[in-house]
């Protein structure tokens, strides 16, 4: 652990993007402290307003402060995409390691479900579960889960099939270990570097995906705010408001850009053979 904590600190990339990730989401979670004003309180004499002393990046057609409904999106958004990602990848890894130790027949018969959920587009899917399970966050962080643990599952269990065969497993059998020590203690230490630097950059797939729905009218649902949403609310006011486009745009373009390439730099970070 000492090894990758001197890497990471050397690495001036990793402490860049990490540094400005974790200042976001401690906007976002701390917006209630940070925010100029109530996000859902409406301002009637400054509908449609630029940018201005009062409010920074203006306001939108009911005379919200954008800047303060852009922060207490970020909550919106930030937290579920990070819920779907964790829970996603934990059912994911369950499963692919629970495959690639049982082996034969059972093996086959998760694998080949598996290739049954990867048939279908990815965005079909979620849009026929949010119909079948109703619009709304809650909604859409279920179907992304039911759609994402599949990608976690086929990796991990890739992994695991090449670590099992390993001398150091056999040995720990030989020593009376059983498969779940064998799952906890042997497996996951060695695939969890590479779990992570998947986990980092499929935030911001999942912040994409996320921000998509909410703009197709599938998530979110008026007075929350969440960056896909507020975007849709701009739409008829793209050509004379700008600033209630520009904004949760640009604010998820920052996002993702940011978890992909901290993804990048956390992937030579725990390389073995990363120099710098």
């Amino acid at each position: 652990m000492s090894i990758y904590l001197k890497r990471a600190l050397r690495n001036k990339q990793f402490m860049l993007l990490f540094t400005l990730g974790l200042l976001m989401i401690i906007a976002v979670v701390f917006a209630q402290n940070f925010a100029p004003h109530d996000p859902y309180k409406q301002y009637y004499d400054h509908i449609l307003e630029n940018s201005s002393a009062m409010f920074p990046l203006g306001t939108d057609q009911l005379g919200r402060c954008v800047l303060s409904r852009l922060m207490y999106a970020g909550k919106t958004s930030l937290l579920t995409v990070f819920a779907i990602v964790i829970v996603s990848a934990l059912i994911g890894s369950f499963i692919g390691i629970a495959s690639a130790m049982s082996g034969g027949i059972v093996d086959s018969i998760i694998m080949r479900f598996l290739d049954m959920l990867m048939a279908f587009p990815g965005m079909v899917l979620i849009i026929a579960l949010v119909a079948v399970f109703g619009v709304g966050v809650f909604n859409i962080f279920i179907a992304l889960i039911v759609t994402s643990w599949v990608s976690y599952a086929r990796f991990t269990r890739s992994v695991s099939m090449s670590i099992i065969g390993s001398d150091f497993i056999h040995e720990a059998r030989l020593g009376g270990a059983n498969n779940f020590k064998i799952m906890y203690a042997y497996i996951l230490p060695n695939i969890l570097p590479q779990m992570l630097v998947l986990m980092t950059q499929d935030l911001g797939d999942k912040l994409l995906t996320l921000a998509s729905l909410s703009l197709l009218g599938l998530g979110a649902q008026p007075p929350q705010p969440e960056w896909g949403f507020m975007l849709s609310e701009g739409k008829p006011f793209m050509q004379t408001c700008y600033w209630l486009l520009i904004y949760p745009g640009l604010i998820i373009l920052i996002n993702v850009v940011i978890f992909n390439l901290l993804g990048d730099s956390l992937r030579d970070i725990l390389d073995p053979k990363y120099e710098n």
